[in-house]
């Protein structure tokens, strides 16, 4: 029996939906490339010292202490990425990247955003806007939009897809979107269902009613022996079903991503970063979210297979989190953290850091990790030197008034 990979058609069709397609000039084909690129927002505000920890750094272990990554010693084992930078030990896949030069951390990172409310937060990070405001669109549409060159389009060439139940506003705006939906959703974690209700009570008394009274069916269904057989804690998603959703959502993307004639540019997001309570270092709810997360990436290479070659995944987040644990064990709204970047088209096995440091007096207001590189940077970055998209574009038009924000060269290969 000879085996094939599924065409475009077969995957649409499995889905149960077909879509419309946005193309991408010849530019990149002319020149023999053909590249793929993937925007993953990491909703809910990662950790990024407890994810990439400045072990070198003289006043790291006394800020976190017993939560400090360390080299030897420590309570968890990092892994090296330099002397001075250690990846969390939940991310062996993302090291193995990093060691093959196909992985890149920018630390120290952040949007223009100096608040810190998810919903602005996120809002600002999608949409690519200098401060919090309405749109109908974001960055990586409006990017897309402005290589389409009219009637010069390649019937191969590149597409823009979303992946999700709803598609994130990084990927709405003018150019045509396919939208795909795992049939597993994200579960809900107990934060969250918990400001979502604090919201409601002071905005929709009714709504807020109802919403609490499913989340009470669904505590009850979830205790005891049934979430157990499901790999769950009573309380919130376990480990196991992070895994699946991240790697079943991010899999499916590379598969389109992978095809011939399929799509080119995609984006999904992955909720649930958010750690207030029990972020914990080697078995708290962090380092099962960069497990999951790990696995995805795993799943994106893979099934890639040899169009990795051609491939960036950013991965982004609204804002970081306090550089000191909280009285409840976790973290709460920071300001700089990290941004990730995989894929076999990157000059990777780099940590790119202007450290500001660690002493209270160089924390950003006395509490948070300061933000000394824009992200906007570096996505101009690999929009410019990957997908080619113009300076005059991406500065006023996929991220308006970024003029003296200048793209980060050198991340492609």
């Amino acid at each position: 029996m000879r085996l094939h990979a599924p065409s475009r058609r077969e995957l649409l069709l499995a889905s149960g939906t077909l879509f419309a397609w946005a193309y991408l000039p010849k530019l990149a084909l002319a020149e023999g490339r053909d590249p793929r690129f993937l925007a993953i927002i990491l909703r809910g505000a990662l950790d990024g010292l407890a994810t990439v920890a400045p072990v070198g750094d003289p006043d790291w272990v006394a800020l976190r202490g017993d939560n400090a990554l360390t080299f030897d010693g420590g309570k968890v084992q990092a892994l090296k990425l330099t002397d001075f930078f250690a990846l969390n030990p939940a991310m062996p896949n993302l090291h193995g990247m990093f060691q093959a030069n196909e992985a890149i951390v920018v630390h120290a990172c952040a949007t223009p955003y100096r608040e810190r409310s998810h919903f602005d937060g996120q809002d600002l990070l999608e949409s690519g806007l200098p401060k919090p405001a309405a749109s109908e669109s974001g960055w990586l549409n409006r990017a897309l939009a402005g290589l389409v060159p009219g009637a010069r389009v390649d019937p191969k060439g590149s597409r823009v897809f979303a992946v999700g139940p709803v598609t994130p506003l990084v990927a709405r705006g003018p150019a045509p979107v396919l939208s795909w939906s795992p049939q597993r959703i994200q579960p809900a974690s107990d934060d969250t269902v918990a400001r979502l209700l604090d919201l409601y009570r002071h905005s929709d008394v009714k709504l807020a009613s109802v919403l609490e009274d499913n989340s009470k069916l669904s505590a009850i269904e979830q205790s005891g022996d049934m979430a157990q057989s499901m790999g769950q804690k009573p309380g919130g998603p376990g480990p196991a079903q992070l895994r699946a959703y991240f790697s079943e959502a991010a899999g499916n993307a590379a598969k389109f991503l992978a095809q011939p004639d399929g799509p080119r540019v995609g984006a999904l997001a992955l909720d649930g970063w958010d750690t207030h309570v029990n972020e914990g270092i080697a078995t708290g709810r962090l380092s099962q979210l960069l497990g999951a997360l790990d696995d995805a990436l795993l799943a994106i290479k893979t099934n890639m297979g040899p169009a990795w070659k051609d491939t960036v995944v950013a991965l982004s987040t609204e804002f970081g989190r306090t550089a000191h644990i909280n009285g409840t064990d976790g973290t709460d709204h920071g300001t700089a953290t990290v941004a990730l970047l995989a894929g076999g088209a990157l000059k990777g096995g780099r940590v790119i850091a202007d450290w500001p440091g660690l002493k209270s007096a160089e924390l950003y207001e006395n509490r948070d990790l300061k933000p000394t590189t824009d992200l906007r940077a570096v996505l101009k970055g690999v929009l410019k030197d990957h997908l080619r998209a113009d300076d005059r574009a991406l500065a006023q038009n996929v991220f308006p008034g970024s003029a003296d924000v200048k793209p980060m060269t050198g991340l492609v290969a």
